[in-house]
């Protein structure tokens, strides 16, 4: 009867293929210990980050290592290439489109050149939350991915 009431379930998918990891086993307090917001990680098997969903570019960092994706609503979402990759100062990081520019699920965002990513201490990709974002709950999907596959589900 109060159906809508009910809060819709939001689909986040993999930005990379590879194998979903708690964030609590990241090597990094930042993410450990969700201080930028919650969410799970993915060792990349592969070398284009896409869009986690649709939404507005609403930023990417200068050297092109993080991104993050606001929905229309309430849901921003941020993907960190790997560990102290702002250390690389851009290299290997192509940047596929812009700050500001709208996307859907699954688009290209940055190509990454895998030995250069693997100069960093780590290639893991924190794929986050934002701690502003309108989440009550979040179902983490632990499992080897593709990208585009459903990683995250929140309400």
């Amino acid at each position: 009867m109060f159906g809508f009431l009910k809060r819709k379930v939001r689909e986040i998918k993999a930005p990379v293929d590879g194998e979903v990891i708690a964030l609590e086993r990241v090597d990094d307090e930042v993410f450990s210990q969700k201080l930028v917001g919650d969410g799970v990680a993915i060792k990349p098997l592969s070398n284009v980050f896409t869009a986690p969903i649709s939404g507005k570019v609403s930023k990417i960092f200068s050297t092109n290592h993080a991104y993050s994706i606001k929905s229309d609503k309430d849901l921003e979402v941020m993907v960190h290439i790997g560990l102290d990759t702002v250390a690389l100062n851009g290299a290997g990081f192509e940047r596929l489109v812009k700050e500001g520019e709208q996307v859907a699920c699954g688009d290209a965002i940055i190509k990454v050149d895998m030995e250069a990513l693997k100069q960093a201490k780590d290639t893991i990709t924190p794929v986050i939350i934002s701690d502003s974002s309108d989440v009550k709950q979040i179902e983490k999907k632990f499992k080897i991915v593709k990208s585009g596959d459903v990683i995250m589900e929140v309400k």
